[in-house]
Order: C-alpha cells, then structure tokens, then sequence
C-alpha cells in the first residue's frame, strides 16, 4: 500500500525515528519542525497522510489540520501528549481522520496509518463512482452531450445569473434538415453517426462558458452566455458552415452531406423560461419556413429575419 506521508513535530528526534519507521514499513515520509514549514512543502509536494502532533511553535497542529483539509484532498492524524487538554471529537470536528496519544506505539500508528489509507481509498472511490452517476444522469449516451434534462436546470441558472449580474444570454436551437428521409435511407446507425458527428462539431465550436444539449431526437440546444444577439447569430453561422462541410459515407462510394436549420433569440428580463424557449422555437421554424439551411433570428417579439 503505496503512500506519501508528511509528518510534522518540533522534536527532531521523534521527527527522525517516526520517519525511519515509516519508511521500514513500506511508506514515503517526509519531516518538518512546525506547521509553517508543513505547508510550505505541501505547496511543492502532494501527501496522503499529515501526521502531525498538536504542540507545535507557532500555528498548533489544530490548526495546521484545519487549513490542511479546508485546501487539499488529505487525511491528518493528530498526536498528542495532553490527554486532558484535547479530545478525540475536538479533533475530529477539525478535519483529522484519527487521534493518537503519546507516547505512540509505532506498530499502533502503522494499524492506524493503513486504517486511513483504507478509508481514504473507499471514499474515494465512492466519490469516483458518485461523480459517474452524476454524469450519465445529466448526459447523452449517444452524443456525449448534456441531455434535455440538464439543459432545463443550467438554462434556469444561466437566467438567474443573466438577471443578477445583468449579463445579456442567448438560446440557440438546432435541427437536421431532412433527418428522417437520411434514417429511412441509410438506416438508423448511419443516422447516429451524424448525430455523434454534429455533437462532436458544436462542441468543438463552442467556448469553455457554452454548453450543448442533445434536447431530442435530432434536436440540438446550444446556452450562451454573455453573448449579444450579433455575437450569437455569428456562432450559430459558424455551427451551420462547419456541419454543412462534412462529408459522411453512408454506403460506400456514395458521399453525402447534411444541412442544418438554426433559430436564435436573447433572453428579455422579467420574461419566462417558456416564452424564452418558444421564441427559440418559432426563430427555428422560420428557419424551415424559409427553405432550410438558414440562421433565422427573433428579438423579443419581432418576425423571424431568415437569412
């Protein structure tokens, strides 16, 4: 059971024997005299295990444990000769994964050591496995995009950001032009290779900030965030230039290539999540309206302009 371990006390003695049998057990171990030197190295160097004692010049071990896991992923056992002074849940309550007193058994902290380091290792990979979950409940199987789900819960924080700080935020939505025609053709896998393909191009287009959704079928949604109306409409050209420049292979020798519509709006304050949506909606229509392959945009209220 590999691990890096930093152990600090003022005393160089049990500094030096604490670290040589450490090390005998099969650990990495690094020293230092107080908390300020501790966190100095901590800056330089990533450890599994702070073995600290509470008496310390300067800043406690206490104190060190709180710092110590409010800023980084690590576990603290604290050492203590004052048995009355200090108590297993005071240490606790500051982030320590174990308390010791002294004068330490070292076979006993060794137990102790692989303990938290078994510990350690299940709670993370329960964190592993909770992020996982997170993930594929907020994403596309097919795409990798968020889904639809996702797309209604960041659209409503975005709104609420977009009013607190009085930013302007833009709504794309996307659709394949004539995506059922292309299935009933090719057949469905070839189908999902162009959805796979398109998710992959708006992605690619988009910056850290903007966020793509798989919002149904061969549906698309596209969040921008502090983007203008122009600045929007020139994204949503980018996305429909790029698409329309792939080529794709359904059949072999047989080349063919797919077109997009786009409607585009901005968010008006005050107004509701559904009217902002539908007016995505309508802008996307006219785009179809007017023969397909367009960007077509609605303001407020205004008539879709198809260009």
């Amino acid at each position: 059971m590999q691990a890096d371990i930093l152990i600090v006390d003022d005393e160089e003695g049990i500094r030096q024997t604490m670290k040589e049998f450490v090390t005998v057990s099969g650990f990495q171990a690094v020293t230092a005299a107080s908390s300020e030197e501790a966190l100095a190295i901590m800056v330089e160097q990533s450890f599994d295990i702070v073995i600290t004692d509470i008496s310390l010049p300067g800043m406690n071990g206490l104190e060190l444990t709180e710092l110590v896991k409010k800023d980084y992923n690590v576990e603290v056992i604290v050492l203590t000769g004052y048995t009355q002074e200090y108590s297993y849940e005071e240490a606790i309550s500051k982030g320590a994964s174990d308390l010791i007193f002294k004068p330490v058994r070292f076979e006993e902290l060794i137990l102790r050591i692989k303990r938290v380091l078994k510990e350690r290792k299940l709670t993370n990979e329960r964190t592993q496995m909770l992020e996982k979950l997170k993930k594929l409940s907020i994403t596309d199987g097919l795409t990798k995009l968020y889904n639809s789900r996702h797309f209604y819960s960041q659209i409503k924080t975005e709104i609420d950001r977009s009013l607190r700080y009085e930013h302007p935020l833009s709504l794309l939505i996307l659709d394949i032009d004539h995506f059922k025609e292309y299935n009933d053709r090719f057949g469905h896998l070839e189908g999902d290779k162009v959805l796979v393909r398109l998710g992959q191009v708006i992605k690619l287009l988009l910056r850290k900030m903007d966020s793509a959704y798989r919002y149904g079928g061969e549906e698309f949604t596209v969040i921008l965030p502090e983007t203008e109306s122009a600045e929007a409409k020139t994204v949503a050209e980018r996305i429909r230039t790029a698409v329309k420049s792939i080529v794709f292979t359904p059949k072999p020798g047989e080349e063919v290539s797919i077109s997009i519509s786009i409607g585009m709006t901005a968010y008006q304050p005050s107004e509701d999540l559904a009217t902002f949506i539908q007016r995505a909606d309508q802008a996307l229509y006219g785009s179809k309206a007017a023969g397909r392959d367009k960007v077509s945009a609605i303001i407020a209220q205004a008539n879709p302009d198809a260009t």
